[in-house]
């Protein structure tokens, strides 16, 4: 018996296009994000927009990932 047990994914279509987007939009955010430190001291207008993207993907992000964990497959 092992310790974790593996995770198969769903069989639910509506679950599974949630799983699919969560990951790109937390991953997609924080590159954003990092994008936007980086070119603060030289592009401060394009870091100013790379901060507005990153962050509204993260939150998108970690939004779904709440809503999905209350989710029951059925």
């Amino acid at each position: 018996m092992s310790f974790f047990d593996k995770y198969n994914g769903t069989s639910n279509a509506r679950l599974l296009r949630m799983e699919r987007v969560i990951w790109p939009l937390v991953y997609g955010g924080l590159l954003a994000l990092v994008l936007g430190w980086f070119t603060e001291n030289t592009q401060g207008t394009d870091a100013t927009g790379l901060y507005a993207v990153g962050s509204i993907a993260l939150g998108l992000g970690l939004a779904v990932f709440f809503w999905r964990s209350r989710q029951r497959e059925e």
